[in-house]
């Protein structure tokens, strides 16, 4: 006899009890959430037929999950989801960004150290950038601190060739457009200079895509060494390249915004470090 299939479930799930949370979390998002997988990775599990909801086959990831709703993977309930949990990396240069690269330059995921949760970062450095990395297990948080609207300056240390004096870095203050891009404001401060090499700090809330040396280049400046110093109230420290530290429960709850950290064990202090370089 042939087994019955069952008829994937293409609705969203059911409305939240009143009193709840005005709105759930994405399928997806709470698949990755539980350390299950990626997102990406938990869109192809429900592509595949390996996901139901409240015991229906899921045949769309755009399903938003409710308190009291249940969802399977290959038939096993997920696991609760881990509380939220930031950490700070010295991410040396020469590591790219991201967890697999087809040209085999290292990564992040082969440069961080045994024993971390499957973790995200909060923006990124480019491949010869080096500094302060913020790295997560919360989507969600990455993106809310990514945000300008968040108001969280990052600091920058540059080594610049060219010729460099204060009225030169102070054209960039109300922000520049560059081959067409529009960059906002860029507090640039000149330390010291020694021959044609400089010392710059730079300060900004954006973050475009090689934004400092975009900048810094236009005004006839080389970057040879960039190095992020701070990321909002968390600073690069002594911090060894290579290194990790998680951010204390204490701190996290005084800088990230409450909705992110209420599902934490109330008076959970969670305090990893990680300082021997990887």
């Amino acid at each position: 006899m042939t087994p019955r299939r069952r008829t994937p479930d293409t609705s969203r799930a059911k409305p939240q009890p009143e009193g709840a949370a005005p709105r759930g979390d994405r399928v997806a998002k709470v698949m990755a959430r539980a350390g299950v997988c990626s997102r990406r990775d938990a869109e192809a599990m429900i592509a595949a037929g390996r996901v139901t909801l409240n015991g229906k086959l899921l045949g769309t990831p755009a399903v938003t999950i409710g308190p009291g709703d249940v969802v399977t993977v290959d038939g096993k309930p997920l696991p609760a989801p881990e509380p939220t949990r930031l950490w700070r990396y010295h991410k040396p240069t020469g590591v790219l960004t991201a967890d697999r690269d087809p040209e085999g330059r290292p990564t992040l995921r082969d440069s961080l150290p045994a024993g971390l949760p499957r973790v995200m970062t909060v923006g990124r450095l480019d491949l010869n950038s080096e500094g302060l990395l913020l790295l997560t297990n919360d989507g969600a948080l990455a993106r809310h601190l990514e945000l300008p609207s968040t108001g969280w300056l990052r600091r920058y240390r540059a080594r610049v060739h060219g010729a460099v004096d204060q009225a030169l870095l102070d054209r960039v203050k109300d922000g520049i457009t560059v081959d067409g891009i529009r960059y906002g404001p860029l507090q640039a401060t000149l330390e010291r200079t020694v021959g044609t090499n400089s010392w710059i700090t730079v300060a900004l809330r954006e973050g475009k895509n090689r934004e400092v040396r975009t900048v810094l280049d236009s005004l006839g400046l080389s970057v040879s060494r960039l190095i992020r110093i701070s990321y909002g109230p968390f600073q690069l420290g002594d911090l060894a390249p290579g290194a990790v530290e998680e951010v204390k429960g204490k701190v996290l709850r005084e800088q990230v915004p409450a909705a992110f950290v209420t599902r934490s064990p109330a008076g959970r202090d969670r305090h990893a470090d990680h300082r021997r370089p990887a």
